[in-house]
């Protein structure tokens, strides 16, 4: 199960060699089907990857902060820097690639 942040738990999180942010919202359906995706992910990159996520409805200021203004969005952080920021509904092996590429 992929970890819903807080803005606190966001911090440290992206601190982690590399993370992986989704940025959503309970009434966004491509957000929704994104989900067993994601979960996917963290599974595929279990021990690799850090994967989180950001309800953008209650942590508007971290949306705000990386530039979120349509979801669902994907960060990739390296040790707490964004690198890399993908919008809208992709595959797992389109987002298994990316993530590769920051390994």
């Amino acid at each position: 199960m992929t970890e819903e942040l807080t803005s606190k738990e966001f911090e440290e999180y992206i601190k982690a060699p590399v993370a992986f942010i989704d940025f959503f919202a309970e009434w966004c359906m491509p957000c929704m089907m994104m989900t067993p995706i994601i979960e996917d992910l963290a599974d595929e990159f279990q021990n690799k990857v850090k994967v989180g996520k950001i309800n953008v409805d209650d942590y508007e200021d971290l949306a705000s902060k990386y530039n979120v203004s349509s979801i669902p969005t994907f960060i990739i952080f390296k040790n707490g820097k964004p690198v890399k920021q993908m919008t809208g509904s992709m595959t797992q092996d389109e987002l298994s690639e990316e993530l590769n590429s920051f390994l």
